[in-house]
């Protein structure tokens, strides 16, 4: 590639990332869903987010900039339903992503694998996995009439590696990369689908696993500054691919 064609395509992927772009974020009530919400309203893009935690969702929308231009829903992504109606919802209001994040997701309180309760077992799977799936399910047809469009499906450095006494989440976010990767080879051009580790970020869940040490890690405000511009970036050339914040 030429200095020339480099620069060109250089300018384009920027021109491309200050675009006003609409995305929509799972999870989006606290830790990184929130901070990545504000971080892109802050740039002038359309948030639309959605979790269980309505009065939070609230507050969320009253601190953002531009709240009319921003949508959040109660949504349970566990629920293939709940998911349906988010996206009838959104495309009733013309709410077409360009960007989605998943983001939602939960991990089990410290424990042995044998000594996981089974409901818990099945929360951080049907939260983590399906979750994301049933997100998947519906909105990529929603996205492919554009032809183009970035999945950005949220893992960790646990999904690369394991841990003791997170087995349950280490096993989700491996599903997550196998996911991302396959769901990557099924789509068009234009289309990327990427498996994203935050890094070490101090979140409630972080707090679960680490206790009092995960206040020595960066803060969720913090991590969204570089996570905002780096998924902003994102283009077609990275599909199938697993980055780290």
């Amino acid at each position: 590639m030429t200095t020339a064609s480099f620069s060109a395509s250089n300018t384009a992927a920027v021109a491309a990332a200050a675009a006003a772009k609409t995305v929509l974020i799972t999870g989006v009530s606290k830790g990184l869903g929130r901070a990545l919400a504000v971080e892109l309203s802050k740039r002038g893009h359309t948030v639309i987010g959605c979790s269980r935690a309505q009065e939070k969702l609230n507050s969320l929308q009253s601190e953002l900039s531009s709240p009319d231009r921003h949508l959040f829903l109660n949504v349970d992504v566990r629920s293939d339903n709940s998911v349906k109606e988010l996206a009838r919802v959104m495309m009733e209001k013309k709410f077409v992503p360009d960007i989605i994040v998943n983001n939602a997701g939960t991990i089990n309180k410290n424990n042995r694998i044998w000594e996981v309760p089974v409901e818990e077992f099945d929360t951080v799977i049907d939260t983590n996995v399906k979750g994301i799936a049933n997100v998947l399910r519906h909105f990529i047809p929603l996205m492919l009439p554009k032809s183009r469009g970035i999945i950005v499906n949220m893992s960790s450095g646990w999904g690369r590696s394991g841990a003791a006494l997170v087995a349950p989440y280490c096993a989700s976010k491996w599903a997550v990369e196998g996911l991302s990767r396959a769901v990557a080879k099924e789509m068009p051009d234009g289309f990327a689908v990427v498996a994203l580790s935050p890094g070490v970020i101090n979140t409630e869940m972080l707090q679960s696993c680490f206790g009092n040490s995960a206040s020595g890690y960066q803060t969720p405000d913090t991590w969204s500054l570089k996570a905002a511009t780096m998924i902003l970036n994102l283009t077609a050339a990275d599909n199938g691919a697993s980055l780290t914040v």
